[in-house]
């Protein structure tokens, strides 16, 4: 009986033993994951070291964004030249951090972005800025492979600039439409004029 007690004592304090070893692994690998996203934003957004991109991006990446970048496979370069264009032709960035959560191989950071332009394509692309974006990252196999980005950017100049362009577009189509008609009536009137001469001659 005593032998039997032992064994249970002993089958039951392995189980535990495995179960919080399978929790610590799970804890340290969330917290990995954590740490490579946080690297990558400190070397591409945070500090212009955007060319360690490589170390924290897989070379082929699936986005989930708007537009031609929605759910689209990337190569890791376009990370890179993402950020370039910003450190390129924004100043007066400040960029922080309100939280982060991770679930398994997945990372979720919300934070705000403010900028300001110092080109002139800076000026008609993205304007002065201060956004509170989302990303999620899923991590796999030490790189990240999927990111999903959430931006509340209605009031950006990037969000408003295609439809200033369409708009654009819309009022130069109703602008012509009068020349149009008015260059077809003259072509109308013109050859009405020269029917009328045709028939006084004769």
């Amino acid at each position: 009986m005593k032998t039997l007690f032992v064994l249970i004592l002993f089958v039951s304090l392995n189980v535990d033993l495995r179960a919080h070893a399978d929790t610590t692994s799970a804890t340290t690998q969330t917290e990995i994951n954590k740490e490579i996203v946080n690297g990558f934003y400190q070397d591409l957004w945070f500090t212009n070291n955007t060319d360690n991109y490589a170390e924290y991006v897989a070379e082929e990446y699936v986005v989930h964004d708007i537009g031609d970048r929605k759910n689209s496979i990337e190569p890791a370069v376009e990370q890179k030249n993402i950020a370039d264009f910003f450190w390129k032709h924004t100043t007066n960035r400040r960029i922080s951090v309100d939280f982060q959560i991770a679930d398994g191989d997945l990372v979720a950071t919300r934070y705000n972005v403010a900028w300001e332009p110092n080109t002139l394509l800076g000026r008609l692309m993205a304007g002065k800025g201060d956004m509170p974006i989302i990303n999620v990252m899923r991590i796999e196999d030490g790189k990240i492979v999927e990111f999903w980005n959430h931006r509340h950017d209605i009031d950006s100049r990037m969000s408003r600039l295609p439809l200033i362009l369409r708009g654009f577009a819309f009022g130069l189509l109703i602008a012509l439409i009068p020349t149009f008609i008015a260059f077809r009536q003259r072509r109308t009137v013109k050859n009405l004029r020269a029917k009328l001469e045709m028939e006084h001659e004769i």
